[in-house]
């Protein structure tokens, strides 16, 4: 798994997936549907409560999943890349808020949110080229 780091499942509850994405794309997202991502590196938060690392495997694989999350989406778009993940026992709402970045999709990977964090998925660095 690309940039896979702290390996202590036992006391990570979220993470973090760093991704870029090489072009704009538009995507149907779920119940959200379709949305308009601006290339760039964007950070997704979630957590597990259990299994992190079987989630975090979910995600990244590209192929054979049924679409859930609204992560699941974007990841399996061809032209989104994940570069690292990181693994946090911060809770997923607090981390996510510690991240700065731009929202771009109102709702996205946050609907069971409990600190009204608008979005779990964040534009952190803007390709304008």
């Amino acid at each position: 798994m690309p940039g896979q780091q702290n390996r202590n499942p036992d006391r990570y509850i979220s993470y973090q997936i760093e991704l870029q994405l090489k072009r704009d794309i538009t995507v149907a997202i779920g119940k959200l549907g379709l949305c308009i991502f601006p290339k760039g590196t964007y950070v997704y938060t979630g957590s597990a409560r259990k299994g992190i690392d079987a989630r975090i495997s979910r995600h990244v694989r590209k192929f054979g999943k049924r679409l859930h999350w609204h992560i699941d989406y974007l990841l399996s778009h061809p032209d989104c890349e994940v570069v690292k993940v990181n693994r946090s026992s911060t809770n997923e709402c607090d981390l996510n808020q510690r991240t700065k970045g731009k929202v771009i999709v109102r709702g996205f990977g946050s609907s069971d949110c409990i600190k009204g964090c608008g979005s779990h998925l964040k534009l952190i660095m803007e390709d304008l080229k």
